[in-house]
This record gives C-alpha cells, sequence and structure tokens, in this order.
C-alpha cells in the first residue's frame, strides 16, 4: 500500500459516522457531532447510538449496519474493549477509513497493546485506514470535514489556507492550530496520529506532499516507527517543492525516555534525527511559537523569495536595539555585512544624521515621514550585500500617528521592490500585524525569534530543490570477509576492499617474520599488538611506533608482547601487525552505526578532545556521496584546522570526502551483518597527498558475533 495512501476520505469525507455519538456536546462522541452541524459540513452525517432516536437532532441509528450508507469515514469513539468490533463492522459496512478518538491502548500497558494489535490486523486485512487510537482527530478545514473533540473548535474554525499541522501528540498539534487561529493564518489540513496502529506521521506527510491546498507542512514529533517510510514521506515533500518544518521534541535524555513513555515506542538518537531532516531539507524548530513563525514565513516566501544567503542587513531606529539585533543574528550563524557604499550614501542622503553601515540607525528622524522610512528601506532591501532585511518596529503600531507612517512606507515599498525579502519585528495590535501579514511581510515578536527564523529561512534557500529525493546509489562491494569482525588487521583489509586508504602492513607470528616484513616495506615502521580482546592497545603497551631499523624492532616485538601478556594476561593474541610509519597530518575519527530507527549513520569529526569533549561530529545517514561527505566536513566547527588555518599546510579533504563516502557505502551495504565501525585516526595528509586509516575496528550484528566466536 502506498505511504498516506487512503488519507482523501479522511480529509475529505463525503459522509461521516460517528459510532459512539453523544447527546453531550461536552464528550468526546458528542462534541465532533456538534462541531460537523455548527460548522455546516455539507455531507451526511450519521450518529450511532443504540439507546437514542436521535443524537443533536440528527436520526440517529442502533448499530453500524443499521447506517443506510457506507460513509467514507467513521470517527470511533466507544471504550477501548469495544473498539476493535466497532472497526470490524464499519469494514464490512465498507468504510473506507476510521479515526479512533478512544484512549486505553498501548500507553496503559499489555492488555492496551492487545487492543491496539487488534486495530492494526484489521487494518490490514481490510484496507480500512485507521488514524489513532489514542489520538485527537483530524480536520479538513476547507471541506469542513470535523474528526476531532479539540475544544480548540468551539469558537471558530481556522480559516482555509497552505499550512498544514501534523502532529503525533493531540494538546501539541491542538495548541499548534490555535495559535495559526490567533494570528490569522489559514490551516489545509490538520492531522493528530496519537498511537499510530496504522497510519503514522509519514503518512500525513506524504499525502499533503500531494495535496494541491499545502504549500508547508507543520509537524510536531515525538519519535518514529519507521525510519525508511519517513525518509520517503520527507523525499515526497522536497520533490513536490512543500517545505517540512519540525518541532522534534525529546533531545534530552529525559525528553525521550518521556517520549517513549507517552508514546509506546523508543526514541532514537537525535542526532540522527538531524541528520534525517537536514538530508531532506526539513527544517528543525525547538518550540511550538516558532514552528508557527517559520512555517508561516515559509508559506508566504515559497518557493521564489527565500533568502540564498546568510547576509542580514539590519535597520532600527535605535543604536542599542542594532547591537542586540546583530548579536542575535550572529549567534545564529548569520553575517551582518557592511552594506555597498552606495547605499550607504543613499541612506544618508536622506537621513544625515544615520548610521548607514549596518546595523542601520535611522535615528527617529524616519518616524514622522513615510516617504524617508521607505526611502531609507528601499536602499537597504535594493542592495545586493544581503539577501534578507530586519526591520525592527517594537510597539510602535500601538501608536496611530506611527502606525500610519509606517503602513503607508510598508505599503509603498512592496509595490516598489515585491520580491526582496524584508522580515519585521513587531508586536501588535493583532489586527495591525494581520495587515501587514496580508501585504507579504512575515513577522516575528522578539527579535531572538526573528533572528532564528531568518536563519530557518536561509537553511530552507540553501536547501535545493532534488526531484525524486536525495539518497546516494548504493555501489555493489565484496562481500564481508570471514575476518573482518577478528581484529584491526581483518577490519582494515574488509574496508580497504570498500575503498578506504590504508597503509602497507603484515601480520607476523615471530620477531623473525616482523623483520621480514620491515625490510620488505622499509623504515621507520610501527608494531601493533591484533587481538579481538584488545581494542584499546595503546593501554596496555600494545603499540610502539617510530622504529628505525633491525634492532629496535626486535627489542620492541619482544617489550611489547611481555608488556601485554603482564598487563592482559588472558587476551587471545593473533599475532602482531607491522606497518609503514604514516606521515603526520590532521586526524579524523570516523565511524558508523546502525541506527534501530533509520539504519546505518555515518559521522565524521576531527579526533582527540574535538570529538570526545567538545563533540564537534557531522552525522548523515548512510550512503552518501563525496560532495555530501565533504559537506560534512565543512559543516565542523574546528574545519578551519583542515583549511589550512594559522600558516598550517591545507589538507586534502577531498581525499578525506571519499574515505568518508567509502566508509558509509560500506556501512550500507553491510547493514544486516555489522552494527558499528570505527577509523580512529584517519590521517589526512597536505592536499594532493591523500588520507589514510590507521586504525580500525568492525562490530557485527549479535548472530555474527556469536558464528565467529563459535
Amino acid at each position: 500500500m502506498q505511504v498516506g495512501e487512503g488519507l482523501d476520505a479522511i480529509f475529505e469525507p463525503r459522509s461521516i459516522m460517528i459510532v459512539g455519538a453523544s447527546q453531550d456536546a461536552t464528550k468526546i462522541g458528542g462534541r465532533p457531532v456538534e462541531l460537523l452541524v455548527k460548522y455546516g459540513y455539507a455531507g451526511g452525517i450519521f450518529p450511532v447510538n443504540p439507546r437514542a432516536e436521535t443524537v443533536q437532532g440528527l436520526p440517529a441509528f442502533a448499530s453500524v449496519a443499521d447506517v443506510p450508507e457506507a460513509a467514507d469515514l467513521a470517527l470511533i469513539a466507544v471504550p477501548a474493549q469495544a473498539a476493535p468490533g466497532a472497526v470490524r463492522e464499519c469494514a464490512n459496512k465498507g468504510v473506507r477509513a476510521a479515526v479512533i478518538l478512544s484512549s486505553g491502548f498501548s500507553e496503559l500497558g499489555e492488555e492496551g497493546m492487545r487492543l491496539q494489535a487488534e486495530l492494526s490486523e484489521v487494518a490490514r486485512g481490510t484496507g480500512l485506514r485507521i488514524v489513532g487510537p489514542n489520538c485527537l482527530g483530524t480536520v479538513g478545514v476547507a471541506h469542513k470535514a470535523i474528526a476531532t473533540f479539540s475544544i480548540v473548535l468551539e469558537s471558530a474554525m481556522p480559516k482555509p489556507g497552505a499550512l498544514a499541522i501534523v502532529s503525533q501528540s493531540g494538546n501539541l498539534g491542538s495548541f499548534t492550530m490555535r495559535l495559526a487561529m490567533e494570528r490569522g493564518i489559514g490551516v489545509s489540513r490538520f492531522m493528530t496520529t496519537g498511537n499510530e496502529c496504522d497510519l503514522d506521521i509519514a503518512d500525513g506527510i506524504s499525502w499533503l506532499a500531494r495535496d494541491a491546498q499545502t504549500r508547508v507542512i507543520l509537524c510536531a514529533m515525538e519519535t518514529c516507527r519507521n525510519g525508511p517510510k519517513l525518509m520517503q514521506a520527507l523525499d515526497e515533500a522536497q520533490a513536490a517543492g512543500k517545505q517540512v518544518v519540525v518541532l522534534k521534541i525529546g533531545s534530552s535524555d529525559a525528553g525521550q525516555a518521556a517520549a517513549a513513555s507517552h508514546t509506546g515506542a523508543l526514541a532514537g538518537s537525535d542526532m540522527v534525527f538531524d541528520a534525517v531532516f537536514q538530508r531532506s531539507g526539513a527544517i528543525r524548530v525547538h518550540s511550538v511559537e516558532q514552528l508557527m513563525n517559520v512555517g508561516h514565513a515559509a508559506s508566504m516566501l515559497l518557493p521564489d523569495r527565500l533568502p540564498q544567503g546568510p547576509h542580514v542587513a539590519l535597520v532600527t531606529a535605535s543604536g542599542g536595539f542594532g547591537v542586540m539585533m546583530a548579536d542575535a543574528v550572529s549567534g545564529v550563524g548569520l553575517d551582518v555585512p557592511p552594506l555597498s557604499q552606495a547605499a550607504q550614501d543613499r541612506i544618508l542622503g536622506v537621513v544625515p544624521y544615520a548610521s548607514p553601515r549596518n546595523p542601520v540607525d535611522t535615528t527617529a528622524q524616519v518616524s514622522s515621514r513615510p516617504e524617508l522610512l521607505e526611502e531609507v528601506l528601499s536602499a537597504v532591501v535594493s542592495d545586493d550585500a544581503c539577501d534578507a532585511t530586519l526591520l525592527l518596529l517594537s510597539s510602535s503600531l500601538y501608536l496611530p500617528r506611527l502606525r500610519t507612517v509606517y503602513m503607508e512606507a510598508l505599503s509603498r515599498l512592496k509595490e516598489a521592490h515585491p520580491d526582496r525579502l524584508l522580515m519585521l519585528i513587531v508586536k501588535g495590535p493583532a489586527d495591525a500585524v494581520a495587515e501587514l501579514n496580508a501585504m507579504g511581510y512575515p513577522t516575528a515578536d522578539s527579535i531572538d525569534a526573528a533572528a532564528s527564523t531568518i536563519a530557518s529561512l536561509a537553511a530552507m534557500g540553501r536547501s535545493p530543490r532534488v526531484q525524486g529525493g536525495r539518497s546516494t546509489p548504493l555501489l555493489g562491494l565484496p562481500e564481508l570477509p570471514a575476518d573482518a569482525l577478528l581484529n584491526e588487521h581483518g577490519a582494515k583489509a574488509a574496508l580497504a576492499a570498500a575503498g578506504v586508504p590504508v597503509l602497507a602492513e603484515r601480520l607476523v607470528n615471530t620477531a623473525d617474520e616482523a623483520v621480514s616484513a620491515a625490510d620488505a616495506m622499509g623504515y621507520p615502521v610501527v608494531i601493533k599488538i591484533v587481538s579481538a580482546d584488545l581494542p584499546h592497545k595503546t593501554e596496555v603497551g600494545g603499540v610502539i611506533l617510530g622504529i628505525a631499523n633491525e634492532r629496535a624492532l626486535r627489542e620492541a616485538y619482544d617489550v611489547m608482547l611481555s608488556g601485554v601478556t603482564n598487563k592482559a594476561p588472558h587476551a587471545r593474541i593473533d599475532g602482531v601487525l607491522v606497518a609503514q610509519m604514516a606521515k603526520s597530518g590532521v586526524e579524523l575519527i570516523l565511524g558508523t552505526k546502525c541506527d534501530p530507527i533509520f539504519g546505518p549513520v555515518v559521522m565524521a569529526g576531527l579526533g582527540g578532545i574535538f570529538a570526545e569533549i567538545v563533540r564537534d561530529v557531522a552525522l548523515r545517514v548512510a550512503p552518501v556521496d563525496e560532495t555530501e561527505a565533504e559537506a560534512m566536513l565543512r559543516s565542523l566547527k574546528a574545519f578551519k584546522i583542515l583549511d589550512g588555518a594559522r600558516g598550517r599546510p591545507r589538507a586534502d579533504i577531498a581525499a578525506a570526502a571519499r574515505a568518508i563516502s567509502a566508509l558509509s557505502q560500506f556501512a550500507a551495504h553491510h547493514a544486516d551483518r555489522i552494527v558499528e565501525s570505527d577509523i580512529n585516526p584517519l590521517v589526512v595528509l597536505a592536499e594532493g597527498e591523500g588520507a589514510i586509516a590507521l586504525d580500525a575496528l568492525i562490530v557485527g550484528a549479535p548472530q555474527q558475533n556469536e558464528e565467529h566466536n563459535a
């Protein structure tokens, strides 16, 4: 079944059945009936209640079988024990989809899990699509298809618009819809997925990617039950030109534990979620307010008005506020470059006492004359030195005189420069903000919120709109050698076959063999103990570097074996590795891990304290190509070290990217056999000289380890 299939019966049903309909509009079986009637749903409404002839003035039916037609959608508002039977009756009647509002399923333990499994079985066996259980339901706004008991709709319906909301949490999704309504922002669809026994958040994203009424998808997510399915849905949205904005909660250890408890699912690594979103161009935010700010702005600016770079012009009538704005914008990774000399001269020609460099301090003079404000803003927004402009209005619109000045100037500015991005920092009044939004100006009510919103919009602008997703083709690779999981030597041989560069080396068992190997490859050499029981060889003296000649080699060989035997007497020794001594360079740590939700991911970071303490690492879903691998390196805070900072030679970044890509291909190809791999370090030599993996470890899946240890 296609991802998202069947949601048309939920968002655009020709008729709706309410199983468990109630006369009491405060109950979950009563409120949908009231709302459908109140807002004028045009389709058939069929309350099912065996103890009533009418429900809220509508003819009621004693059972699902008695309903005169097969409704497209059934709302299930009966106790959990009765829900599976009710859903089966709906499927037998020919109902296409059901929204189960009832709670008491997997969130409550073993018996609830059994009941939920029955619901899943009905969905699989009949093709009836189910939203929920334990959800707040759905709304198709334009069709007034209300399948929710949310109190948000008691006073008003959202107006139709381009924003869709899909949320695992009912209350979080409902609060998001309330924010949209308070700000006058139109909504296309609303969906809360609850326990996700059938349709999940990925189905919602996939269907909305194909929905002509939706331009931006706001997603509130606690966890993910099917990683590949979510990635496919996000890719579909990207290919369709639909922007996904995600509020992924549960980033802390405590938050992840709460998410698992609340949804009955395990929460994946937060860094992996970031990698998944980045892969598909989805933008992650960290508050409901920012979800709305970014989503609303994107709906106004897509597809052609997004900033194409990080350069922002700041305009204010106060020098102090200008400093605050510059701090906030810089803090989210954006630049505040000087305006061009032509723009500065133009500003001074209008307001001689202005500070025109950037931030632009217009002084209070512009507050009395709209033509002055319009001319200053025109000079700023038309300057190609910046990709976006941020104007601080603060609470000025509360004063009628100032409101008139700003509205006149901004209205004329929009006519003169319709394609330039100007975002406003403004607090109320609500009708004034709505008027500015209607002109096409995105707004935020604080400096920090505006800075974060501009940063998100810039990230959207940099994200390519690709057709068919961003997946990297999986190359054909040799099968995993039998000794790849045994020790460093086997691991490096397997990685070398996959394209990861390694030095010449030989596994030996005597000092004479070591000398023969060193004579063949040339001094200086390094020797390492080889043992599956000693993944951290240096801790037991299992590595000796810089051996210059035969005498030193024989002595080092004996010293190392003796020391390892004393410190780790029970370790199984597979031999000694003799390898060429590598040149010095920048050390990276590379690794892969098989995430339980999304599968193989690849990590890269600078070695030593940068990876372990500073946690300066980049993560992507595997496999990645060399272009994406280089982007990983460039995203590191310490990338300047690779790029030749402070007189250092520039490292061979291209070679490092090839190694990352090769490792990611290796992990993806062997995803069923290995759970982790590690290269520490990968030494990146000077530009043009390559990169070399000096140590490697591969950890097999449990069954693989059992086979090798047998």
